[in-house]
């Protein structure tokens, strides 16, 4: 079931073209729970040099997405809020993760967590879901 889920889920990706254009590449997804990667581009830096906060929300938004989705139900973001822990730049490999907390008829809550490659939180993220019946 896992390996249908991921092929779904890419085929929802390969609509997303906010997705595209970041460069997310979906590499899990299972009920409840997705994680994809971004390579950090120079067109995702901010005029610091430093990978734009909403690229890097972008990112955790997408994993958000497939997790919440996950269970065949629509569910959609009523409210993300992020701290942006760690400057990272380009080259920098980001991973992130969502993992879902609670889940009830109505709604889905979501951990998300964005690391570099060697595995330091760069921004922590909590979603909130509403589960269409």
């Amino acid at each position: 079931m896992p390996e249908k889920q991921l092929e779904e889920g890419k085929k929802r990706l390969a609509k997303d073209a906010f997705a595209r254009l970041l460069g997310i590449e979906l590499t899990e997804i299972r009920p409840g729970y997705a994680s994809a990667t971004m390579k950090v581009t120079p067109d995702l830096l901010n005029g610091e040099g430093l990978t734009h906060g909403g690229a890097i929300f972008g990112l955790a938004d997408l994993v958000f997405a497939a997790a919440s989705n996950s269970h065949g139900n629509l569910a959609l973001a009523l409210n993300v809020n992020i701290s942006f822990l760690k400057a990272t730049r380009g080259g920098t490999v980001l991973t992130a993760v969502a993992r879902e907390e609670s889940l009830t008829r109505k709604t889905g809550l979501y951990r998300l967590e964005v690391r570099d490659e060697n595995g330091e939180l760069v921004a922590l993220a909590e979603g909130l879901a509403y589960r269409r019946s």
